[in-house]
């Protein structure tokens, strides 16, 4: 059985650390709004000693939180606490704060690939979070809800891993088309890249462009690869170009699958139907081409398709809010997941 939470009013205590980034600022908001959670501190070194509602104006009247300088002793009575610091960091906190029936989400990329020589190629560094690693459970609550319940430490996905997980992996694990040489091409918002201030993320140089980076070298793509291979069976390889648009928030995602055998609509409605049919956030819709617009500030996924017979080539779409199904509502949902709270708590 898993685990469920029952303490005192079932008021669950949580931190967050890196409470004043953007997908951290989410956080508070979804968890300020969760029946079961008492937010007891938030942590942002940067900000430390600034209350919350000065540095963002939306919790005014809702909160009265204190960002603080993150100390073991200062989490030492969180039940959950949630890290959503810059890939490089939770390394050094996760295995240390996942002790004591305490449970850990961690919102960067640290706990996600179980290969490190891939971690060190893809992240430029070595992790050094030993043993950690390999029993963190990858969050993606659609394919791995199982393994999510009995979790001390949650590795949360990458946004644009979970636009592509949820848009190919049916098709793949069904045996539907070619599972090397996938091509996945997505587009994001500015605020995937954080809060920091640089010349790069500017207005003046993002407005009216469009720009591709990381180009076969973004941390996503074995992310990706490893992920929907573990779930379908099938060593799966893309090829994922990333491009930075100028929105504030969202990621459409279009994947381009070579088709191992011939396929109706109807056939992939009722693949993609039954695939997520106990997934409260994945909206699949065979008439409709998905909108960043319609899924932005919540946590669905929409994902169409179309066939493309003459070429025979699968096109899949799909569109999430990175700070919300790809961060923060994500996170939540997996929370959710692990102390036996309705998965929608809070995200609704």
């Amino acid at each position: 059985m898993h685990f469920r939470y029952e303490g005192k009013n079932n008021a669950m205590k949580v931190s967050i650390v890196g409470a004043s980034g953007y997908s951290g600022a989410e956080l508070l908001d979804i968890l300020l709004r969760h029946p079961n959670v008492t937010v007891e501190k938030v942590f942002a070194n940067t900000s430390a000693g600034k209350r919350v509602d000065e540095v963002y104006g939306r919790f005014r009247g809702r909160t009265n939180l204190v960002y603080e300088t993150l100390t073991e002793d200062a989490v030492a009575g969180a039940d959950v606490i949630f890290i959503a610091l810059p890939s490089g960091e939770a390394m050094h906190l996760a295995p240390r704060l996942a002790t004591n029936n305490r449970r850990v989400i961690d919102l960067g990329g640290d706990f996600r690939l179980k290969d490190l020589d891939q971690y060190r190629k893809f992240y430029g560094q070595e992790n050094v979070a030993g043993a950690a690693v390999q029993s963190a459970v990858y969050g993606i609550p659609e394919w791995n809800r199982a393994a999510i319940q009995k979790a001390c430490l949650v590795a949360n996905p990458g946004c644009y891993a979970t636009s592509a997980i949820l848009a190919v992996t049916p098709i793949v694990k069904e045996g539907l088309v070619e599972e090397k040489g996938i091509i996945v091409s997505s587009l994001s918002g500015v605020s995937g890249a954080g809060r920091k201030a640089t010349v790069d993320y500017s207005f003046t140089e993002l407005n009216e462009s469009v720009k591709a980076y990381k180009v076969a070298r973004h941390q996503h793509t074995p992310e990706i690869e490893a992920a929907v291979s573990e779930v379908s069976g099938r060593e799966t390889t893309i090829t994922f170009v990333p491009h930075l648009i100028p929105i504030t928030r969202g990621i459409y995602t279009t994947i381009y699958a070579r088709l191992r055998k011939s396929v109706t609509m109807d056939r992939l409605s009722e693949l993609y139907a039954g695939s997520y049919a106990s997934a409260p956030f994945v909206r699949v819709d065979a008439s409709r081409i998905p909108e960043i617009k319609d899924v932005q500030h919540t946590n669905f996924c929409d994902i169409g398709f179309r066939l493309d017979e003459a070429n025979g080539t699968l096109v899949v779409l799909s569109a999430i809010d990175n700070l919300i199904k790809g961060a923060a509502g994500q996170a939540v949902q997996n929370m959710n997941i692990m102390m036996g709270f309705n998965e929608t708590e809070g995200i609704l």
